[in-house]
């Protein structure tokens, strides 16, 4: 294999790995901690007092949210009105961990 090729298929891996990863905004987000962030910080509890049953329901807002961008501003909006403390790369955490589960950007 020539270096040129060599060059050529490891681009291609590098950009399919980013693809299955989701948005740019999310690539290399720790979903693990967003997991946690997401138990510890009790999110589920919250969203169910807002819109009752099992707090799904919040993840269907008529088009609020219809972006990575927004979806990770809103979990920002969270962070500053429930003052969460969380540091930028554990909102974005929790945000890739609500795009896999929830919204699906591409």
């Amino acid at each position: 294999m020539t270096r040129q090729s060599l060059l050529s298929a490891l681009l291609c891996l590098a950009s399919v790995s980013a693809l299955a990863q989701g948005p740019a905004i999310f690539v290399g987000a720790d979903l693990k901690l967003g997991a946690q962030l997401i138990a510890e910080n009790q999110c589920v509890a919250c969203h169910q007092r807002k819109v009752g049953g099992d707090g799904s329901a919040i993840y269907q807002s008529s088009g609020r949210i219809d972006t990575p961008g927004a979806l990770r501003g809103m979990i920002e909006q969270c962070n500053m009105e429930l003052n969460l403390a969380l540091f930028p790369e554990e909102v974005t955490a929790i945000s890739a961990v609500l795009n896999r589960d929830h919204y699906r950007f591409k």
